[in-house]
C-alpha cells in the first residue's frame, strides 16, 4: 500500500505533483487553516503532513500521530509553529525549507526598506488622491540610503544576504547575533559584530532576520525604541512577535523613530490597529518569499523531504536528526 500524505493547505503544484509520484496525496482544497481537531485526525490517519506556518502543530497533534506519522514537512524556513521536541518524543521527523527563499526574502526586505525611507506608499497615495499639483522642492522628502548605517539583527542566511546588498549602497554594516558564528561571511561584506544596544544606537536602518524563540519574543520593544535614533527605520521580515507592536506604534506616534516597514505581525492576520492609521508605516501581508520561483522551490523541497523519509533516507533539511534511529 502506498504511503499517505496530507497537505494542510494548497501549495504550488510542483510539490504536489512530485509527491503524487511516490504516495497517495490529499490536499485541503479550501486553502484555510485546519482546526486543531482536524490536524489531530490527519496526524493519526496519514504517514506525512505537509504543513504551513498557519498550522499549529503542537504536542496534542504529534501525540495523535505517534506510531503512524513519520514526518512533518513545514513549507517555511521558520518552524516556530511546530513543537519539534514533541515530534522528537514521538519519533516524528520535522523538516523546513531553508536556503531556497534566502535571496527572495532579502530582496523584499530591501524593497520594504527603500519604500519606507523614500515614502513610496505615501507618495502614491498623495498622487492617487488628486493632491499632486506639480513639482515642489519640499514635497515628500525622504531619507537617503547610500552611505548610511544598517543594523542587521540575526546574521543567518537571510541576514547575510541583506548585508551583501548593503555593500552596493556603500553602507556601514553592523550585525547582532549571539548564536550564529558568521565571521567569514561578515568579513566578506565588511560587517562589524556589535551588541544589540550598540546596533540600535548607531543604525539608520534596523532590519530583523532572527527566528522566533522564547529569547527573541519582543526582542524589540519600548526599551529598544528609546535607544534608536529619531531618524531611524525598523524593518521586519522575520516573525511578528519579535517586535512588540503596541510599543512600536507608541514609538512612531511619539517620533522616537521615523518609520517602520513590516511584513509580519504578532497575531496574524490581525494587525495592531494603531499601525494601520500611521502614514510612516509600510505594511505587507507576509509576502517576503512570495515569488513564483521561490514558492515553487519551497514546495518541491518539502516534497523531497517527505520522499526521503519514505525511502528510509535522511531528509535534506531534517531539524531533529536524533529521531533517525527510530526509523532504521
Amino acid at each position: 500500500m502506498a504511503p499517505r500524505v496530507y497537505v494542510t493547505r494548497v501549495i504550488p503544484e510542483q510539490g504536489i505533483d512530485l509527491l503524487r509520484q511516490h504516495a497517495e496525496v490529499d490536499v485541503n482544497e479550501t486553502d484555510r487553516p485546519l482546526t486543531q481537531d482536524d490536524l489531530k485526525n490527519k496526524a493519526a490517519e496519514y504517514d506525512a503532513l505537509v504543513t504551513l506556518l498557519t498550522d499549529h502543530i503542537d504536542r496534542t497533534v504529534l501525540d495523535a500521530g505517534r506510531g503512524r506519522l513519520k514526518i512533518v514537512a513545514n513549507v517555511a524556513v521558520g518552524y516556530d509553529n511546530v513543537d519539534v521536541q514533541a515530534a522528537t518524543d514521538n519519533g516524528i521527523m520535522v523538516t523546513n525549507t531553508p536556503g531556497v527563499l534566502t535571496e527572495t526574502t532579502a530582496d523584499f526586505a530591501w524593497a520594504l526598506l527603500m519604500t519606507v525611507a523614500r515614502r513610496v506608499c505615501e507618495s502614491q497615495a498623495f498622487l492617487r488622491a488628486g493632491k499632486y499639483r506639480g513639482w515642489g522642492i519640499l514635497m515628500m522628502l525622504g531619507e537617503d540610503i547610500h552611505d548610511k548605517t544598517i543594523g542587521v539583527v540575526g546574521f543567518g542566511r537571510i541576514g547575510q544576504a541583506v548585508a551583501q546588498r548593503a555593500t552596493g549602497f556603500n553602507m556601514r554594516i553592523l550585525y547582532y547575533d549571539p548564536v550564529t558564528q558568521a565571521e567569514e561571511a561578515a568579513a566578506r561584506v565588511g560587517a562589524e559584530q556589535v551588541n544589540l544596544d550598540t546596533l540600535l544606537r548607531e543604525s539608520d536602518y534596523v532590519t530583523i532576520h532572527t527566528p522566533l524563540t522564547p529569547e527573541t519574543h519582543h526582542l524589540i520593544g519600548a526599551t529598544q525604541f528609546e535607544i534608536m535614533k529619531p531618524t531611524a527605520y525598523l524593518i521586519n521580515t522575520s516573525r511578528g512577535p519579535v517586535v512588540d507592536e503596541a510599543a512600536l506604534a507608541r514609538a512612531l506616534e511619539a517620533k522616537q523613530i521615523k518609520g517602520a516597514a513590516l511584513d509580519v505581525f504578532e497575531n496574524e492576520p490581525e494587525v495592531y490597529p494603531e499601525l494601520l492609521e500611521l502614514d510612516n508605516v509600510v505594511l505587507t501581508p507576509h509576502v517576503a518569499s512570495a515569488s513564483v520561483a521561490t514558492r515553487g522551490r519551497m514546495s518541491t523541497l518539502a516534497a523531497e523531504n517527505v520522499i526521503a523519509a519514505f525511502e528510509g533516507e535522511r531528509p535534506p533539511t531534517l531539524l531533529n536528526p536524533e529521531v533517525l534511529g527510530n526509523h532504521a
